[in-house]
């Protein structure tokens, strides 16, 4: 009898049992015409049965090879207890050559960046996104996408 099926079917067995988390992840895809200015992207904590998420929280961007900047300036702002968090966040997405960060294939790229090491997220509570680029529209960007990895996820 050949153990070959057999022994690959474990090996593939132990990598997806691995690979389980309870990471969330959301991306709103953004339109051919551009981001403009004033559009305000939300994500929810859509994790029900808990109070908070406790973890860590990254953007990610999907770009395509025509986007003509080097970096996106972004606004994140967050709910905190009693108050509202908002920082200022530059995603860097090309090197001072223009080689992209990213990874892809073809014309598109994404780059996630950890924006947040350790955060707590109350559930339900919104996340909103938006662009501070110094132009009106921003072309090229394909979607924006936060993704939360709790403090207790498998695979850190």
């Amino acid at each position: 009898m050949n153990k070959v099926p057999i022994i690959l079917s474990a090996i593939a067995t132990a990598a997806l049992a691995g690979c389980t988390s309870s990471e969330q992840s959301d991306y709103n895809a953004l339109g051919p015409d551009g981001w403009a200015y004033g559009d305000t992207i939300r994500f929810f904590n859509s994790e029900a049965d808990t109070v908070a998420l406790d973890g860590s929280l990254a953007v990610a961007v999907r770009h395509t090879n025509g986007y003509p900047y080097s970096n996106l300036w972004l606004e994140i702002t967050l709910p905190e207890a009693d108050t509202v968090r908002v920082d200022t966040v530059d995603v860097r997405l090309a090197d001072t050559f223009g080689r992209w960060y990213g990874t892809g294939i073809g014309v598109s790229y994404q780059r996630i960046d950890t924006i947040y090491p350790s955060i707590s997220i109350p559930a339900g509570a919104p996340v909103t996104v938006r662009h501070i680029m110094r132009v009106d529209t921003v072309t090229g960007i394909e979607q924006i996408g936060l993704i939360l990895t709790p403090e207790n996820a498998i695979d850190k």
